[in-house]
Formats: C-alpha cells, structure tokens, sequence
C-alpha cells in the first residue's frame, strides 16, 4: 500500500493534497508536477511511504533540481514508485549503470529462471541497504539529518508533517 502527498508552502503556511503518481513515470515528472502545485516557486515536499517499508522525500524550490531522500534504497527499489526517486546520480552511478542486460529480460522484468524475490543479482549489488540522498533536505524546515535518518518508515510522514506545523493538513489527505 503506498500513500503519496504534496505539501505546498504558502503564505498561510502548508497545503497538502493527495497526489497519484500513475503518470509519473521520471523524475522531472515528479518535479512538474510538485511545480504545478506552487503558486510563487514555493518550496514543495512531495512525500511517499511505502506502508512499513520505506518512505521518500522529495524537495522542490522553484525551478531549482530537485533534492530526494529515500530511507531504504533497496526497499524502494523493489517499488515502482522507488524506482523513479532512485535515480542513477542518487545511487552514485554512471547514467544507465544499473547491472543488467535488458535485451535479457523477460516481459515481467525477470530474467530466465529468476524470481521477483532474487535479491542476488547485479542491480541489487548496485542499491546500497539503507538511505540514500540528501539527509539535510528538511534541516531548515525543522528535521535536521540525524532526525531523518531515525525516522521509521511507519509514522515518517507524520512526524516529518508535525515538525513542519502541518499536521492537520497531511491528515485531511490521507
């Protein structure tokens, strides 16, 4: 179960909305659309938590790259969602580095004789266990890195959305 959501700074502080990322399929998709939710190149926290696995951060200032955090890359790997946060740059990899052979593959992203389950292959070598990105992405709004970094995925979301006073408009979302 996944569960994704803008939060937009304001003038009048945050504003959150549910998003859905079917149509996301990049990052830059990502950062569209955390722009479209900013009325004067606010800061924009899209935040995404896969349900006790792991949980994303993504920050947007203008027209600046965006910033990303995730707490578990290998987590989020086994995500599509994960998939689009977990870019090649993120991981500390060459552009299309990611292992694997895709003229390889089967049509369900299987190789020959692998499971979904294979955690032993080359493009899970590639994805560190653990968090990856900007831990320092929150630290002037209020969650400084080694706050992040304790964070556990289950209550992530809300204890990042009460640090920033936005609470109340995470919960009408959810």
């Amino acid at each position: 179960m996944y569960f994704a959501a803008l939060l937009a700074r304001t003038e009048d502080g945050w504003e959150a909305s549910d998003t859905e990322l079917d149509d996301v399929e990049t990052l830059s998709d990502l950062a569209d659309l955390a722009r479209e939710a900013s009325t004067d190149d606010d800061t924009v926290l899209v935040l995404i938590e896969q349900e006790d696995a792991w949980f994303g951060v993504v920050r947007v200032d203008g027209e600046e790259d965006p910033r990303i955090y995730v707490s578990d890359a290998a987590a989020a790997a086994r995500s599509s969602y994960g998939e689009i946060l977990l870019t090649d740059e993120l991981l500390g990899r060459e552009p299309g580095d990611d292992g694997t052979d895709l003229e390889s593959l089967d049509l369900d992203g299987t190789e020959d004789g692998e499971t979904d389950d294979d955690e032993d292959g080359p493009a899970a070598e590639a994805v560190p266990h653990g968090p990856v990105g900007d831990a320092e992405v929150l630290d002037d709004l209020g969650v400084d890195e080694k706050e992040l970094r304790g964070l556990d995925a289950e209550d992530a979301l809300s204890s990042i959305a009460e640090a920033l006073g936005a609470s109340e408009v995470l919960e009408t979302v959810r």
